[in-house]
């Protein structure tokens, strides 16, 4: 099971992306790309499986305009789902207080985000 966005990154390096590099900036709306794919990806990792998993609408936004394909990777401890940002339709959830961050130390620290879920039936299990 890929319990970190680390441990995520090596697996997609040694599996599908051999040029895969990490984002410079820890603040980066993405966390990694491979420019032989022209790919930027954002990772997830959920200690919990979910049919449905969470994106923020910042992150979609960002990863919807950027002009390269955009991949939304999530772990959970049933497989790794893949979803192609350009082939989604989100049905946004506005406004829910959440916490700013999950694994930050700064975990009670809440803002309002807009997120939408989408079923793992959208992903593609790699």
């Amino acid at each position: 099971m890929i319990e970190t966005e680390g441990e995520l990154f090596w697996y997609l390096k040694g599996r599908y992306f051999k040029d895969l590099e990490k984002s410079k900036d820890v603040m980066s709306k993405y966390d990694c790309f491979s420019r032989e794919y022209k790919t930027i990806i954002e990772l997830k990792c959920r200690r919990v499986h979910y049919d449905e998993l969470m994106i923020e609408k910042i992150k979609y936004d960002f990863l919807s305009s950027i002009g390269c394909k955009a991949l939304y990777i999530n772990s959970t401890p049933k497989g790794v789902y893949s979803f192609d940002i350009s082939e989604l339709k989100p049905e946004w959830i506005t406004d829910k207080i959440m916490p700013k961050n999950t694994d930050i130390d700064n975990s009670d620290e809440r803002r309002e985000k807009t997120y939408a879920l989408i079923n793992i039936s959208k992903a593609k299990l790699i």
